[in-house]
């Protein structure tokens, strides 16, 4: 704490006397001053001076740096970001205020952050939702993937709780076998590779009678050692995850049981790439996912999906959206931290690299998109391999694609060389191109124009008009 600075700390010192289960008269007396100042600092109506300070570590015997709010910096933070929504445009709040908000009134602060993201979840699943109906879905309020999405977008993927419990276990936890020695040590579990006879096609499997985790041994390293880090969340984080659920607004089961699994996933990736080191060499490296792949001994799509996550407020990285599809163009996954479109329309459109990348399986392509409104954007896809690891066993080839704002193109290592921008399109019935010779439909608001005296080469011919 600064000399000199005038300090408020009501809220703290209200949270002290109560953990010590005094009462203001009780305290009042043990410092020799009156119930009433003891009140008026509780209030912020009077700071705690220097003297008073050194009177609660005397008599009380605490660091007087336990009365510093370590989360207000964060929680300055987080506040700042959720004002910039366009919903406050018009407020005028100085930094300084956000500040006094955060360290003086963090209750108060909390609920605008809670209340804030509760809004984004029903605004998030409210679009989910507009969207299947516009495209003929029957899926309701309760689709449990919609409400899932909604989830994790409105938190944009991050939650530092997470990465804060991750991160202190990694350096001890930095090894398949460190972490079979932890399951030993802390819960009597024995960690083995096994051939796929026991797991029967499983990738884990948590021998609960055996007292014994088998990982199967057809799995890469990376999928090895992510396997045994989730089996380790779900034993050890069960708590902290339960408590993000509860403050959802989801409503079904399933969609509950999906967010516990993400969060779960969430922590393992955590604990392979904790957050501060991660987010470092990814700016280092300018997000180089090869090369962050063997800095880390992890997946290509294990970093894709890490990167999604560094937007922890005061540490942001370069925010991307990560969509994972399959040949047919079925999205399996789908993550937005870039306000990139396709992450309401699905990203139907056979020109993103995304698609392409099936092509030259494995090898990453960069592509510079651009939208019909000007926008412009980067994508990294790459095609990845699910299954396998024997001969005649089945596998799943999928293309991985992480995108964000050209705005970056100066942080990314993908941003050079890459030429003039292809013209991309969020879905057929979205995209006004006239020359499109990919597009499977006409754009929605246009007459088709007959074709009597001349053939154009495009699958429609329809009026600009």
């Amino acid at each position: 704490m600064m000399a000199g600075k005038t300090l408020y700390l009501g809220p703290r010192l209200k949270k002290l006397r109560r953990e010590l289960g005094l009462t203001q008269a009780n305290m009042a007396s043990d410092l020799d001053i009156s119930a009433s100042y003891i009140a008026l600092m509780e209030r912020n109506q009077r700071p705690v001076t220097a003297e008073m300070l050194l009177k609660l570590a005397t008599t009380y015997r605490i660091d007087v740096a336990s009365l510093a709010d370590e989360d207000a910096d964060e929680t300055a933070a987080r506040l700042a970001g959720a004002l910039k929504d366009p919903i406050f445009a018009d407020i005028a709040i100085e930094p300084l205020d956000i500040e006094d908000i955060a360290t003086s009134y963090p209750g108060m602060a909390e609920a605008l952050l809670r209340l804030h993201t509760a809004f984004g979840e029903e605004q998030l699943a409210l679009a989910e939702r507009r969207e299947e109906s516009a495209n003929g879905g029957e899926q309701g309020p309760s689709d449990p993937v919609a409400e899932a999405r909604a989830f994790l977008a409105a938190r944009r993927n991050c939650f530092p709780e997470l990465d804060d419990s991750a991160s202190a276990l990694a350096p001890k936890l930095d090894s398949f076998a460190a972490m079979g020695d932890h399951l030993l040590e802390n819960h009597q579990l024995d960690l083995r590779l096994t051939d796929d006879g026991i797991l029967r096609g499983a990738s884990r499997w948590h021998d609960y009678h055996r007292r014994r985790v088998y990982i199967s041994e057809r799995i890469d390293q990376a999928g090895r050692r992510f396997q045994a880090a989730l089996q380790i969340a779900i034993l050890e984080q069960e708590a902290p995850i339960a408590q993000i659920v509860s403050e959802s607004r989801i409503m079904g089961e399933d969609g509950k049981r999906l967010v516990r699994r993400a969060l779960q996933s969430y922590w393992a990736a955590a604990l392979l790439m904790p957050y501060r080191k991660f987010a470092k060499a990814a700016a280092e490296m300018r997000y180089d996912v090869e090369a962050l792949c063997s800095r880390f001994a992890v997946s290509f799509e294990q970093v894709a999906h890490r990167l999604t996550t560094l937007q922890r407020p005061g540490e942001e990285g370069v925010p991307f959206f990560f969509l994972r599809v399959d040949r047919a163009g079925n999205v399996s996954k789908r993550l937005d931290g870039a306000g990139f479109p396709f992450a309401r329309h699905g990203g139907g459109c056979p020109l993103w690299n995304v698609h392409t990348v099936f092509d030259n399986p494995g090898q990453i392509d960069a592509q510079l998109i651009a939208l019909p409104d000007g926008e412009r954007f980067v994508s990294i896809a790459r095609t990845v391999r699910g299954g396998g690891g024997a001969y005649g066993a089945p596998s799943v080839r999928r293309a991985v694609a992480i995108a964000c704002s050209a705005a970056h193109l100066d942080r990314l290592v993908y941003g050079e060389g890459l030429g003039e921008p292809a013209p991309i399109g969020v879905a057929c019935r979205l995209c006004h191109r006239p020359k499109c010779i990919a597009r499977s439909a006409p754009p929605m608001g246009r007459d088709i124009v007959p074709a009597r005296f001349r053939e154009s080469g495009v699958p429609f011919d329809f009026s600009m008009e």
